[in-house]
């Protein structure tokens, strides 16, 4: 208002002593504003844009560092198992069979190399043609050669290969204990060229050749499985075929990555992976990118991932064994620091257009108007502070919301009398607490928010969910921060309302919807079918009179007569069932209410291969009352009953009158009802069922029907660990109406 008169006072004053005119004026000003506006907005737009790059480059390069370091790591793990290869290679022992310093000398390089993944060291002795083999717990065994030895011993012998480390393609293990392993030999020359006591001049004569069979799950493992980029990513390797040496997905390993990722995510394309594979990373490449992935830790669906990769050289001559390792993480780890900048940004461009709009010509004009009103109302309000302090305090401890402090580990200060009553416990019991330990099972969102408050400043509303003795409360939660004399956030003030009836029916009016939608659509359909039924049955009845009664084909139109009058009485039965009508009371005949219902559902129930067993007592007296209520009352049962009879089942429906009560029985042979959800099964929207198959709204519709009649419904149920024969009985009593 004081604005307005101020600006009000200012316009006649421009337009009296300005030279143009005040229209032209604002129309100029409004162009400038809007230009600058657009301006603003276009540069945060490419502001954006360039920011969301920057992030996930530099996430990706931080991926690379990580990949860079892994391969490393393999390298010098395979490097050190070179050495110990070449080493004992040179051993005088090793070249001249030596024995038992042979054995001796190959069991203490064994007991280095095997952290290294070595499961076994062979020695191939050329001159008697035996192998001698090292493996866990100092066991030596001596046998005569395989054909893969006199493989390894004649490449051995070429003199070209002297000096050389043969590396084997990388095979599935075939012990029954290590199925899941990999592995791979590297093979090297023996040359008698050392010398010893024993032969103190080289004699240069080929020797053998020694193996060390390395298990590559255990060599790559130990490092891979210790990446973690970000929150959730990690590292898979694959080797100069395309095979997964290493991945998280446990299945994968020994399978060909072009083709295991398809075999377990047949609708989705990895063409993009698939290409990096092919065109990068067997060909040694380093670089960073982007694929399409079908799953991420558990998590299915088309998940974009973030991938660097650079390579694992084993060796480069003569002809290069490389290997490849890939650290990957779903674009989701960079989409939050990327939504707070961008947050931050567009917050900050509002702040200078919010000025350049509304403050820049008018802010000193403003200011002054204001410094003089604040400076009244500050005294003002600081005596009526002290009157109303006492008053706030007194609302507080009696409002009918959850108002509690919190410092910035999140423990509660203080909290109010309703809170305490609410949770039912003393006030010693609850300061100090964390609100994680409190606010269950939702404490750890509203303490996520917290530190975000402790951090920017901003308030938070947050909708949560609380359970307190095994029911569901729902909550909106106010979080603002509370600052001292600097501007620093000392504490945080929470105020939480209790919105569970307003929850349920908002929830309640969506289903309500729902179903009458389905109402709708279910007579609309059954009115189509009606139309072309008439049709049938009236050129049927035409027909059936130009023909004598005793021919074959007189029969054959009884027969298609029937079947469209049966038709037909299924559709009105829909119709009759699904029709909207106001409560209106009457005289009820329980049994041809269960006797509707059941033709209702008779195709359900055939489906299923429910056999359906009925004691209907005859002569039962009236119950006044609603029959299109009471008949969804059974409907609802029954539905239930026949959901848990899946493959067949017994569905047996009783009526008898006991004197005071007429009494509907229904009983299923199902799987029964767990003892954790017995006593919430007439509460609203909990159902057991999968999602999109339950609204959890049948029982508790059926119990207020049976209310309202002045009726009880109650069940009987037996678990597999209760009998041997398990079910669910459930009985619906009624008052009859006595003559």
């Amino acid at each position: 208002m004081i604005y307005k008169n101020f600006i009000d006072k200012l316009i006649p004053l421009i337009e009296k002593y300005h030279p143009f005119n005040l229209k032209y004026f604002k129309l100029i000003f409004t162009v400038v504003m809007i230009f600058l506006l657009g301006m603003g907005l276009l540069l945060g737009w490419f502001s954006t844009i360039k920011i969301r790059e920057i992030v996930i480059e530099d996430f990706n390069q931080q991926q690379l560092m990580l990949a860079r370091y892994a391969a490393s790591q393999i390298e010098n793990s395979i490097e050190l198992l070179k050495r110990e290869l070449t080493l004992l290679s040179l051993s005088p022992a090793i070249q001249y069979s030596e024995k038992p310093a042979l054995i001796n000398r190959m069991n203490i390089t064994f007991l280095s190399a095997k952290y290294e993944g070595v499961r076994e060291i062979k020695f191939i002795e050329d001159k008697i043609k035996n192998t001698y083999k090292v493996m866990e717990a100092n066991k030596c065994i001596i046998k005569n050669l395989q054909n893969e030895d006199i493989e390894f011993l004649n490449w051995a012998s070429l003199k070209q290969n002297k000096g050389k480390i043969l590396f084997t393609e990388i095979i599935k293990c075939t012990d029954e204990d290590n199925s899941q392993k990999l592995i791979m030999k590297m093979v090297t020359p023996v040359w008698q060229v050392s010398i010893d006591e024993s032969h103190p001049v080289a004699t240069n004569k080929f020797s053998g050749a020694l193996v060390f069979t390395v298990d590559v799950t255990h060599l790559v493992s130990k490092v891979a499985a210790k990446i973690m980029s970000g929150k959730t990513g990690y590292a898979w390797v694959i080797d100069n075929k395309g095979t997964f040496l290493y991945h998280e997905e446990k299945s994968f390993i020994g399978q060909n990555a072009f083709e295991a990722r398809k075999a377990k995510k047949p609708t989705i394309s990895f063409t993009r992976v698939n290409e990096i594979q092919k065109e990068k990373m067997l060909k040694g490449e380093e670089g960073t990118s982007w694929y399409i992935s079908g799953w991420h830790r558990g998590v299915e669906g088309e998940i974009k991932k973030l991938i660097a990769y650079t390579p694992i050289k084993l060796k480069e001559e003569p002809e290069p064994v490389i290997w490849s390792i890939a650290v990957v993480a779903p674009i989701s780890e960079v989409e939050g620091a990327i939504k707070t900048v961008h947050f931050q940004q567009m917050l900050l461009q509002g702040i200078i257009i919010f000025i350049i709009l509304s403050v820049g010509f008018f802010v000193n004009f403003i200011l002054v108007t204001w410094s003089n009103i604040l400076e009244k109302e500050v005294a003002k309000k600081t005596v009526e502070l002290k009157k109303s302090e006492e008053r706030y305090r007194s609302l507080i401890e009696n409002a009918e919301d959850i108002i509690f402090t919190l410092d910035s580990e999140g423990k509660i200060t203080s909290m109010n009398k309703f809170g305490l009553e609410f949770f039912g416990n003393k006030e010693s019991d609850i300061i100090g607490k964390n609100i994680v330990d409190i606010f269950i099972p939702d404490g750890e969102i509203l303490m996520i928010n917290v530190k975000q408050i402790f951090k920017t400043g901003e308030s938070k509303q947050i909708i949560h969910k609380i359970i307190l003795d095994n029911k569901d409360f729902w909550f909106n939660t106010n979080l603002r921060g509370l600052k001292d004399e600097k501007g620093n956030i000392y504490s945080i003030l929470g105020i939480a309302r209790d919105i569970t009836d307003r929850k349920k029916m908002e929830e309640q009016s969506y289903y309500t919807e729902k179903l009458a939608s389905l109402g709708t659509l279910a007579a609309g359909v059954a009115h189509e079918i009606n139309n072309p039924l008439a049709i049938i049955l009236g050129f049927t009845d035409i027909l059936l009179e130009k023909l004598p009664q005793d021919s074959q084909e007189y029969d054959v139109l009884k027969t298609i007569e029937k079947q469209a009058i049966n038709a037909k009485r299924i559709v009105e039965n829909l119709l009759s069932f699904v029709r909207h009508k106001e409560h209106k009371e009457q005289l009820i005949n329980i049994n041809d209410c269960v006797e509707t219902v059941l033709a209702i559902m008779n195709n359900m129930i055939v489906i299923n291969n429910i056999e359906v067993a009925k004691d209907l007592q005859q002569n039962l007296p009236f119950v006044k009352g609603d029959a299109g209520e009471l008949q969804q009352v059974f409907f609802n049962i029954i539905n239930n009953a026949i959901y848990v009879m899946k493959g067949g089942g017994i569905l047996k429906i009783s009526t008898r009158y006991d004197g005071e009560w007429v009494e509907i029985s229904i009983s299923d042979t199902g799987y029964g009802i767990p003892k954790e959800y017995r006593n919430r099964i007439f509460d609203p929207f909990f159902t057991t069922k999968e999602v999109g198959k339950g609204t959890g709204l049948g029982l508790w519709v059926s119990y207020n029907i049976v209310k309202k009649h002045n009726g009880i419904i109650t069940f009987v149920t037996k678990t597999k660990e209760e009998s041997e024969q398990t079910g669910t009985t459930f009985i619906v009593k009624l008052p009859p109406i006595k003559d």
